[in-house]
């Protein structure tokens, strides 16, 4: 364990008064999900909430009520590279995963094999919004039309994003976000689903009126956590739970179970302003990516308008990637790596998908990067980032592209713009 100032890979603390509000809800719980239901509806425009334990869970009560609604169906078509959480919500909810392989550039589905991987099973078609870089759901709503497929909005790394004057979550039928730490902004844990469809919020309510609230010694275990992660997220202490092996920071997980709750009334208190709160720390993750993609030469055109949770960066290789990554561990520069496989080799699945390849999704898994956004980001630290890639990366951003191209099997090239395995 090396004591020196570590970036957390990802950042939203709590401020006193969120904490103050958030005691209050060990007591006064009912009031302010009242007032979390309120302004929600208002900040998304939408007719319908519910609030969960987390984000998991509002993707499993979305999926089963999407089932109840087309019970002949059951396969949920989601991109081969995702956070694990999502195919675990999947088998929770009693249905089958089904994947597309995705774009380099965006993380999204490859749009030209979309059409050929839907057919009379699929339930719904899930865009992820991965990182918060928006997906196509209008695409995706197109391949949909007419065929009784649901489009569910993944926005648990997107929340308060846009695209084209729309919130994110409320382009398809329905949407989730997640609340857990890391994300925009937390309660310490939770997750919200919206949704404007009367069919659909009826049958989630179906479910949601049956679920329990987590219990006094849940909230309290919860609370105490929210002030650990409040104190030790901060770079001057990070490095002390960044070096704990057992708690296992920045490890993917796919879960076999998690619990399906209510949102309690203590996690409601401490999104007390959250809407000015999630503008504010948007605002300084597109600052930090503009800065971080000027200073490397990542997106000549990119202007501001995405709020990325992390930045992404997919290298030249594998071993570019690993001398990155432990050339920024031992700098404390808070570059991490994602979903160690695409979602057809995860073990708990890999029997589903024998035979089967995702090339792009696989490319992505062995060399992808990202790099914080958040508020704790100094000045000093965007410059040491940006001299750490230009130490291993020693070529102009038209160079990287092409060996990144020149670099990918020819058997794995299935996407035209092949420039796309630099994000950006």
């Amino acid at each position: 364990m090396k004591i020196r100032r570590t970036i957390p890979p990802v950042a939203a603390p709590v401020d006193m008064n969120m904490l103050f509000h958030g005691i209050t809800g060990l007591f006064k719980g009912e009031s302010h999900l009242k007032r979390l239901e309120r302004e929600t509806m208002d900040y998304f425009n939408v007719k319908h909430v519910f609030f969960v334990s987390s984000g998991k869970a509002a993707l499993t009560i979305i999926l089963n009520a999407l089932k109840s609604l087309s019970p002949e169906r059951g396969e949920i078509l989601i991109p081969a590279y995702t956070c694990f959480s999502v195919p675990s919500a999947i088998k929770k909810a009693g249905l089958k995963v089904a994947l597309c392989d995705i774009d380099p550039k965006t993380f999204d589905f490859q749009q030209g094999l979309l059409k050929s991987a839907i057919n009379k099973k699929t339930l719904c078609i899930m865009p992820n919004h991965l990182f918060g870089i928006p997906s196509d759901v209008k695409g995706i709503k197109d391949v949909c039309k007419g065929k009784g497929i649901f489009v569910l909005e993944d926005v648990a790394q997107a929340m308060g994003g846009e695209m084209k004057g729309n919130k994110l979550g409320t382009l398809g039928d329905v949407g989730f976000f997640s609340l857990g730490r890391g994300k925009n902004i937390t309660c310490g844990s939770g997750g919200i689903i919206v949704t404007n469809s009367d069919r659909i919020a009826e049958a989630i309510n179906g479910i949601y009126s049956e679920l329990e609230y987590p219990n006094m010694k849940e909230q309290i275990k919860d609370l105490l956590q929210i002030i650990a992660m409040n104190i030790f997220i901060r770079p001057s202490l990070y490095w002390f739970p960044s070096g704990l092996p057992h708690l296992k920071l920045g490890e993917t997980f796919f879960y076999k179970n998690f619990p399906v709750k209510k949102l309690s009334g203590m996690n409601a208190g401490f999104l007390w302003g959250w809407q000015k709160r999630l503008e504010s720390l948007n605002k300084i993750r597109r600052e930090a990516a503009r800065l971080l993609n000027k200073c490397l030469g990542l997106q000549k055109d990119y202007d501001g308008a995405i709020a990325y949770l992390r930045l992404p960066f997919v290298a030249s290789s594998k071993e570019l990637r690993d001398k990155i990554y432990s050339s920024s561990r031992e700098k404390g520069l808070g570059i991490s790596l994602m979903y160690p496989t695409p979602i057809n080799e995860i073990e708990e699945l890999e029997g589903q998908f024998n035979g089967m390849a995702f090339p792009q999704a696989k490319v992505v898994s062995e060399r992808l990067l990202t790099m914080p956004t958040h508020q704790f980001l100094s000045k000093k630290d965007k410059e040491d980032i940006c001299r750490l890639f230009r130490t291993y990366v020693n070529a102009s951003a038209s160079d990287i592209h092409k060996r990144n191209a020149e670099d990918i099997p020819k058997k794995y090239r299935k996407v035209k713009d092949n420039e796309a395995y630099n994000y950006n």
